[in-house]
C-alpha cells in the first residue's frame, strides 16, 4: 500500500471539529470525502480500546462506501478520575455529544474525588488512535498521546471537544486558545499522523 499513493479517501468521523483538523493534516493531492457525503451514521463503538474502536470505524465506513477509510479515535484520560472519560469521552456530553454538558461533567466528577482539585496540577492526557481500512482489511492502525493538565475552568474556543479545559505539558494556554496552526503542530493527532504519513 505504501508504494501505491492514495488517491481518494474517507474520513471516517460525524464529528465536524475532527473533520476539520484531519484535512488539514493530509496532503492536499488526495481527494477527501466525508461521511456527510454519503449520509452515513456512525457505527456502534462497542471496542475497549482507541485501536479497536478506531478499527470498528474505518472497516465500517470502508465497507459501506466502497472506499479506503481513515478513522480517528481519541479521547481524554484523567489520572484522578481513574483515566476516565477514557474512550468514553465523547459520550460523556450525552447522546448529542454535547460537550459543554462533558466539560461540566468532568468538573463535577474531580469535585467529587477531591474538593481542592482546582489548586492542584491534575494530570490528563491526550489519546489518539488513528487507522485505515480497506472493506475489511486493516492497512495500518497507530496511536499516540500527549501529556498535559486540567485547566481549573474553560477557557478559549477555536478547538473542539475538551480542548478548553487541556493545557499541554510546559504550555500556558489551553488547546482551545491556541491558534489552530499551531495546535495542530503539537496535538495527539498530529503524532499519530507522522506514524502513518508513509502510508499516504
Amino acid at each position: 500500500m505504501s508504494k501505491q499513493k492514495i488517491k481518494k479517501l474517507l474520513i471516517g468521523t460525524n464529528n465536524r471539529g475532527k473533520l476539520r483538523e484531519i484535512k488539514n493534516l493530509l496532503p492536499k493531492n488526495i481527494k477527501i470525502y466525508s461521511t456527510a457525503d454519503f449520509n452515513l451514521k456512525s457505527p456502534l463503538e462497542n471496542g475497549k480500546t482507541f485501536k479497536e474502536n478506531s478499527l470498528i470505524k474505518s472497516k465500517y465506513f470502508s465497507k459501506r462506501t466502497g472506499l479506503l477509510c481513515l478513522a480517528d479515535d481519541s479521547g481524554l484520560e484523567i489520572d484522578l478520575l481513574d483515566k476516565n472519560p477514557g474512550i468514553y469521552s465523547a459520550r460523556w456530553g450525552g447522546k448529542s455529544g454535547n460537550f459543554s454538558k462533558a466539560i461540566k461533567k468532568v468538573y463535577r466528577e474531580l469535585s467529587k474525588k477531591d474538593k481542592n482539585w482546582q489548586h492542584k496540577k491534575i494530570k490528563a492526557r491526550f489519546i489518539c488512535a488513528l487507522s485505515i481500512s480497506y472493506l475489511d482489511k486493516k492497512i495500518v492502525c497507530v496511536q499516540s498521546k500527549v501529556e498535559g493538565y486540567i485547566s481549573n475552568e474553560p477557557k478559549g474556543k477555536k478547538g473542539f471537544g475538551y480542548d478548553p479545559i487541556f493545557i499541554l505539558k510546559n504550555e500556558i494556554k489551553t488547546f482551545g486558545e491556541m491558534i489552530p496552526s499551531k495546535k495542530y503542530k503539537m496535538d495527539h493527532r498530529y503524532n499519530a499522523f507522522k506514524k502513518i504519513k508513509k502510508f499516504l
